[in-house]
């Protein structure tokens, strides 16, 4: 096998991580997306020579171009950050407080890029959600693994004490969505079109299209023809902090639909059907549903 097959091969089995690891520290699939290309890239370009760890190298270089995104929102004042607030160590660690805290950071999670700035959502999410050592993560922020620990701390504690109560941007997404899942059931074509920007553009990942969905559609229209009467199948969800839908046959996520929101219309909407990008999502259907990450041989899109 050549070289370059074998490192692409590597790559690959790794991908899966990686996706889940940048969805989670930027809460687009998206954005996941291109991350993930671009530490191939940069793989191509070294090799792997030197490289004892490939999965923590590549873990490494996907933190750090998610915290340079994250910061970059920052600048342009899409999230807070507050890298250099006090720390104040949180040693409280009695188990009934471990499972107060272990309770209130699930809740919390769905809302944290609104909470936490980019060193806290890194730092936290690496540590809590994918168990990355606190030494590691001291390297990708440019910490002390003390200082890390701190970090850490202050994002549970901050998750831990949120105020959980919707803010206005979240209830006018959530009208808007609901009113699009609404006319979509219906099949009420022009009231779809009405919520939808005229550049509006629906993306299905590769996962959606192999389950038989379509390409890329553009346009409002177009969009709205895709959905009109065809969410009978769906229901309302919230998905990392805002409204979306699922289609969720047998009670198994199968796809999300996440939707993107500028003034009073929907610009874009994304349909993912990925295992590993869903379970690294915070998905909370309007009844509970289990997951599983391998999709069912009866099963069928709804759209």
């Amino acid at each position: 096998m050549p070289a370059a097959t074998a490192q692409a091969e590597r790559f690959e089995s790794y991908r899966p991580h990686l996706r889940a690891v940048a969805t989670r520290l930027l809460g687009s699939a998206a954005e996941a997306e291109d991350v993930v290309q671009e530490a191939w890239f940069r793989f191509d370009r070294a090799g792997e020579a030197g490289i004892e760890n490939l999965g923590g190298w590549l873990t490494t270089v996907v933190s750090r171009l998610c915290l340079d995104h994250l910061r970059s929102r920052s600048a342009r004042g899409e999230v807070p950050n507050d890298p250099d607030a006090p720390e104040i160590v949180d040693d409280t660690s009695s188990p009934e407080h471990e499972a107060v805290l272990a309770e209130a950071t699930a809740e919390a999670l769905a809302n944290v890029i609104d909470i936490l700035g980019p060193i806290e959502r890194v730092t936290f999410i690496l540590h809590d959600v994918f168990d990355v050592p606190f030494e590691e993560i001291a390297a990708i922020v440019d910490r002390t693994p003390a200082a890390t620990r701190q970090v850490a701390s202050r994002a549970r504690r901050r998750l831990r004490n949120a105020n959980h109560t919707p803010r206005p941007f979240q209830e006018h997404q959530r009208a808007i969505v609901t009113a699009f899942f609404t006319a979509s059931r219906e099949g009420r074509l022009l009231d779809l079109i009405q919520l939808l920007a005229p550049d509006v553009v629906c993306r299905f990942d590769a996962a959606a299209a192999r389950m038989g969905s379509a390409t890329d559609v553009a346009g409002a229209r177009a969009v709205a023809e895709v959905f009109s009467g065809r969410a009978q199948a769906a229901r309302l969800a919230t998905i990392d902090g805002l409204a979306g839908m699922v289609w969720a046959p047998g009670g198994n996520p199968r796809i999300a639909f996440r939707f993107t929101i500028n003034g009073d219309a929907i610009s874009a909407i994304d349909l993912i059907a990925d295992a590993d990008t869903i379970a690294a999502m915070t998905v909370v259907p309007d009844l509970p549903v289990r997951r599983r990450l391998a999709p069912g041989p009866a099963d069928k899109p709804m759209v």
